[in-house]
């Protein structure tokens, strides 16, 4: 084997047996860059993080690291590691990695992850001032609610909880059913959890539900946090597809029962 290829002591070995195929078509494009060996190499690393990043993420951060040690220039190390590292709660490793990439990319797709990071190292004020950054690079749907969500993280960090649902509230208005559903769901499941900490658990059972109906492969535990707030078990639905009152009576269409509910809950504090 080649001497960088060579597993450092502190690192795992690497990963034999998988099938590479698995990886995403933009993961092994990027490997073609690399030699045979070399990208089998890091291509294991980094599907092995990929296979571990929810049930393990220390570990599979070490694999990430694996891979981008013998692959830094490739964005998609980077990407990964920067990934692990927040799930595994580096959170400066993780920041370091973000800012590499948008560096190398040139694109502001990245502030999100970035303004999260700050936060996440208990700089709010250093999170905002990110935000503002890509809030003016006039971003999709998708960056728009993860911005404003990191945002309205700050704000509560800096005991601004009351702007923080003005906040959330305002996007939900502003994006209607706009966007890829995943990321609304994480709106509304986002100003649900404002409004379980305003004490309103009427609006924030609505909003769970909400967001639950969106999240139709389980992202998130939406159902879950409704259950919670029931005091009963439910089983999700995995086949269920229909958005329910998300789709056929917004949250965010003024008159709508769920629309009025959730500005009760938060009205008195805008």
């Amino acid at each position: 084997m080649h001497p960088g290829l060579a597993p450092k002591a502190n690192e795992p070995a690497t990963p034999e047996g998988l099938d590479l195929r698995e990886l995403p078509r933009g993961v092994r494009a990027e490997l073609r860059s690399l030699t045979t060996e070399h990208a089998d190499v890091v291509g294991a690393h980094l599907l092995m993080a990929g296979m571990l990043i929810d049930s393990d993420p220390e570990l599979a951060y070490a694999h990430a690291e694996a891979a981008r040690r013998r692959a830094a220039r490739l964005p998609v190390t980077r990407e990964a590691t920067g990934e692990t590292a927040y799930a595994a709660g580096h959170f400066d490793v993780a920041l370091s990695e973000f800012r590499a990439l948008r560096r190398m990319s040139g694109t502001t797709e990245y502030l999100p992850a970035i303004a999260d990071c700050e936060r996440a190292l208990g700089r709010p004020h250093a999170a905002l001032k990110v935000v503002k950054e890509g809030l003016a690079a006039h971003p999709d749907v998708h960056q728009m609610i993860e911005l404003r969500l990191v945002e309205a993280g700050a704000r509560v960090d800096l005991g601004q909880r009351d702007e923080a649902i003005r906040l959330l509230r305002a996007e939900l208005e502003a994006v209607g059913t706009r966007g890829p559903k995943l990321a609304r769901a994480r709106l509304r499941y986002g100003y649900a959890e404002l409004l379980v900490a305003e004490g309103d658990l009427v609006g924030a059972e609505q909003w769970f539900n909400s967001a639950a109906a969106l999240d139709v492969d389980n992202e998130t535990d939406a159902a879950d946090r409704v259950a919670e707030l029931q005091g009963i078990t439910i089983v999700f639905d995995d086949s269920e597809e229909d958005e329910g009152p998300s789709d056929q009576g917004d949250p965010n269409v003024p008159g709508d029962p769920v629309d009025g509910a959730a500005s009760q809950g938060s009205g008195a504090h805008d």
